[in-house]
Formats: structure tokens, sequence, C-alpha cells
């Protein structure tokens, strides 16, 4: 326990202002829906306004919960400047970042072509930086601040089927995350990143629908089953609350046990 903070208060994020790259579909949804019902006023932003409407208004359906969507291109230095002197502007900080906003393209290495290699990395890459920087400086002149990138076990282990330029970029994802928990802990700004393996999204599914496979993947998993986006929601609001205080610079891979051999 944290000093006298109940216990049942320690997973809380009341009072927090949530931001959400990537918020609007798969992942980054279930993550800012959790953090919506957790007691967090969520933010939500990517390049998909209709979709990021349409989240919105869902997550605040079902929790009661404050939100707004906000178009963003996190390759854009100045959208995203944009976008956080918005969000600062309406509810006067940002506690939490996660940064959900992730491509993957696919192509044999040999053939693969150099304007995918640069684009995959300005979205993982370059996109993650950014926002953490302009983020970070918020954090920074407040004092305290949680950011959550997302990484994968793509990050620490290779994997076939053109996943080269996938596996730098959460690679970089991971160093990033060392780097500036290293750079900002005099900020008490904590840098974390979640590694998932495989999670059933809206991309992902035809994964799930094909049963040769999904059996593929799953064959390499100890715990015998593909991921979904819920999955991933108690290690995100683990990292977003006090009960990970004097926790940062690390991943917690959430991949059924995929990386423990």
């Amino acid at each position: 326990m944290k000093g006298d903070r109940e216990l049942k208060d320690l997973f809380r994020v009341d009072g927090k202002v949530a931001l959400v790259t990537g918020g609007a579909g798969g992942i980054g949804e279930a993550l800012s829906l959790a953090l919506s019902e957790y007691g967090a006023t969520v933010v939500v932003a990517s390049r998909n306004e209709e979709a990021l409407k349409e989240t919105a208004k869902n997550i605040h359906s079902k929790t009661g919960g404050k939100t707004l969507a906000v178009r963003v291109d996190v390759v854009d230095e100045a959208s995203v400047a944009r976008l956080v002197d918005s969000v600062v502007s309406e509810f006067g900080t940002i506690d939490v970042l996660v940064n959900a906003t992730g491509l993957n393209i696919k192509r044999d290495a040999l053939e693969y072509p150099v304007e995918d290699w640069d684009r995959i990395f300005d979205v993982n890459v370059k996109g993650t930086m950014i926002c953490c920087k302009q983020v970070g400086k918020v954090m920074r002149d407040k004092q305290r601040g949680n950011i959550v990138n997302m990484s994968s076990v793509r990050g620490i282990r290779g994997f076939t089927g053109g996943n080269s330029a996938y596996c730098a970029t959460k690679g970089a994802v991971e160093l990033i995350t060392k780097a500036l928990a290293l750079e900002w802990a005099p900020y008490n700004i904590h840098v974390n990143a979640l590694g998932p393996s495989l999670i059933v999204t809206p991309g992902t599914k035809h994964i799930q629908q094909n049963p040769e496979l999904a059996q593929k993947y799953k064959a390499t998993i100890p715990l015998g089953r593909l991921g979904a986006p819920g999955d991933v929601v108690g290690a995100c609001i683990f990292l977003a609350s006090a009960a990970s205080d004097f926790i940062t610079g690390q991943t917690i891979y959430i991949d059924g046990g995929l990386t423990a051999g």
C-alpha cells in the first residue's frame, strides 16, 4: 500500500486527464473505455474524425465520464502540438498519455519498399516520440505524469511473415521508453510500455476466423489462446495509476506466456 492510500483506490485514476492516441478503435478504444471507467477524463485522438466522435459518444454513454474527440496526425508535430494545446485549454493538464497509434506493413525483407519502411517508422517511432515530447513538456511543468507506450512482443523477438520493419519499430519504442524514463525521472514522469502478442481487433480478426492460421498463432502461446483488447486493459490501468508509482522504464508483456521461454 502506498502511504495511507486505501488499497481499493490504488488503481483509480479519478480526476486525471488521459490522452489516448489511436483511441478510436481496437486496443486504443478498449483502453480509453477502461480509463473512463476508472475515473479519468478521456481524450481520444486519431486521424479518423468520424470514428473518434462515435468512440467518445460510446464511452460517455457507458461510463458517464467526460470525453473529448480531437483529430490528430501523430507524425505531424504541429498537429500534435495543437492537440496538446486544445486538451490543456479544455481540461487544464494532461496526466496520462497512452500512445496506442500503430501500423504494420508486411513485406518480404528482400523486397521491402523504402517508402513503406519510412512510413511505418514515421507512425510507430517518430509518432510515439513526438507525442511523448509534446505531452512531456506539460508533465514536466506539473512535475508528474504517466506515459504508456505501445510496444509488442515483436520488440524483443523476431518473427517471419514480412515483419522486419514492425519488429524494428517496436524495438525502437522499447528503447525510447527506457531512455525517456531515465531522462524524465527527475520530473516524476513515469514512462513504461505494454508489449502484447497478437490481439484480435478489427484489423486482425481474419486470423481468428481462419482456423489453420489461428492455430498456428495459438501454438506459440503457452496459455493456448489469442489475446483480446480486454486483456491489455489491466496493465494499462496499473501503469496509469498510483499502483505503479515506483515503476518506470519497464515493458509489461501481455502475451499468454509467449516470451517466458
